[in-house]
């Protein structure tokens, strides 16, 4: 495929196994994109990614890779630069959840999902940065030495109880974008943020897969519908395209209104 916004950018999304980063990985090959798909544990699922990117005419191969280790960190993006030379867009989308009251949550899964959610978001940020600062602007398709995109969620500003380690890991995630940004701004890297409200993923099918679940789930949505991975998926291509040039340390959410705190439109 050589049309498209992201034409023969070399691209890293991490989680690209299903759900966002699935969607988020074939939005990029339709988009003209040359994609690296990150899965830990689903290579079924991750090689089927592959298969919906090569089909509609794109180019992509699965990585191994647990984003919380510093080794198989390094190891991936070099395997991506190896593969397209260079690597032009990291979509940091790997995430899990952990969920617990606070006073009953292990330190076990507190640590779990800060290391995955927030220490693995910085870990790929700072290999993909360091190659994409050595290529400098210019050098790959894009305007930009390259492009990072954290994936983080409405809960870096909506607290969500009984998801203390989830919510913390996303607060931090918003401020290690915004730092990143202006740190590498001046070498040329745009570094900003997706926060996604409520997604039509199967991470949270109980809580739109029934009309009586979708229902009380539209409630805290404005908008009127429950979002799906193609809404995400849309804005990181934005995102990542040089049609967003001169957006960086900037959150775009994705939610459908959600952050506007609906329950108090009536006047609280």
């Amino acid at each position: 495929m050589t049309d498209g916004v992201l034409a023969g950018y070399r691209t890293l999304v991490t989680g690209a196994s299903s759900g966002i980063g699935q969607g988020t990985a074939v939005a990029f090959g339709a988009a003209g994109a040359r994609v690296a798909v990150d899965y830990r544990s689903q290579p079924d699922d991750a090689e089927e990614t592959v298969r919906r990117i090569e089909a509609a005419g794109g180019e992509a191969f699965a990585v191994r890779a647990d984003v919380s280790d510093p080794e198989a960190v390094s190891a991936m993006v070099e395997e991506v630069c190896d593969r397209f030379g260079g690597i032009d867009v990291l979509v940091a989308n790997a995430g899990l959840q952990r969920d617990a009251p606070a006073l009953e949550m292990s330190v076990e899964d507190w640590r779990t999902v800060l290391d995955v959610n927030l220490t693995g978001q910085f870990l790929c940020a700072q290999a993909a940065a360091r190659r994409m600062v050595q290529q400098g602007p210019g050098a790959g398709p894009a305007r930009s030495a390259g492009s990072i995109i954290a994936m983080s969620s409405v809960h870096d500003a909506i607290p969500w109880a009984g998801h203390v380690n989830y919510a913390a890991s996303k607060g931090g995630v918003d401020m290690l974008m915004r730092t990143l940004a202006q740190e590498l701004g001046p070498r040329g890297v745009r570094v900003n943020a997706i926060s996604p409200g409520a997604i039509k993923t199967p991470i949270n099918e109980d809580a739109w897969s029934t009309p009586e679940a979708e229902r009380e789930l539209l409630r805290l949505i404005p908008y009127g519908r429950v979002g799906v991975v193609e809404d995400v998926a849309a804005a990181a291509v934005w995102l990542a395209s040089d049609a967003a040039d001169y957006v960086t340390g900037t959150t775009l959410y994705v939610d459908g209104g959600m952050t506007t705190y609906p329950s108090f439109r009536d006047g609280g």
